[in-house]
């Protein structure tokens, strides 16, 4: 109750002094890019269950002769760099937090299709509400690897308090202007979890959301 009330207040004040810059960051995309001005994808919440999540589009919609996306390298323009490299992009989501869907901290929530990837320790990172930042954020982002981002959210669920929240929420601000953790090796946004095979492997694809956006982020 007191990280929800917590969430609620510092989001709700958070927004009221940071609505200017929303202001300006619409018109921006909206000129960039042209509609929508949001990305919106489906995400699974506390304990799995789905919600739709906001952030500020970074990609254009431009697709191959054959009619599929481009990689995500020739969609996202200078903005949605910009975006991406200051984390301004994740802004939307306080508006999730808002409603109760996410919270300041927790683990990031992914796609819905890695539910079923997922081994019984890895699920358990769904028995918190997802965050707009995480232990795993704070601690190499998408640097690290699928397993050892899962280990980091785990061990959050099983140690986490209001102080360590605090901390995390601290040590966000620090990353974020230090810009670290965007990419993962080399891309510009996390190869698809594929489960346990792509642990022992290493393989990956190159994760495209459907329609505009990356999904693992």
């Amino acid at each position: 109750m007191i990280k929800r009330i917590f969430d609620f207040l510092s989001t709700a004040i958070g927004l009221i002094f940071i609505s200017p810059i929303l202001f300006v960051l619409c018109y921006l995309v909206r000129k960039e890019m042209g509609s929508p001005v949001f990305f919106k994808q489906k995400r699974p919440g506390l304990h799995g269950t789905p919600f739709y999540m906001y952030k500020f589009r970074t990609m254009t919609s431009e697709c191959s002769k054959d009619g599929t996306l481009l990689p995500d390298c020739d969609r996202l323009t200078p903005l949605g760099k910009f975006l991406r490299a200051t984390s301004l992009d994740e802004l939307p989501e306080l508006f999730n937090v808002l409603k109760g869907d996410m919270s300041l901290v927790g683990p990031r929530p992914l796609l819905m299709q890695y539910l079923d990837r997922y081994t019984p320790e890895q699920a358990r990172r769904h028995e918190v509400r997802p965050g707009i930042t995480g232990w795993a954020q704070v601690n190499g982002r998408n640097t690290l690897s699928w397993e050892e981002k899962f280990k980091l959210d785990v061990w959050y669920v099983d140690n986490r308090s209001f102080w360590l929240d605090l901390k995390i929420l601290w040590m966000t601000m620090i990353k974020v202007v230090k810009r670290e953790g965007i990419s993962g090796g080399g891309c510009e946004t996390m190869t698809e979890f594929e489960g346990r095979e792509s642990e022992e492997t290493g393989d990956g694809r190159q994760e495209t959301g459907k329609g505009l956006e990356t999904g693992g982020r």
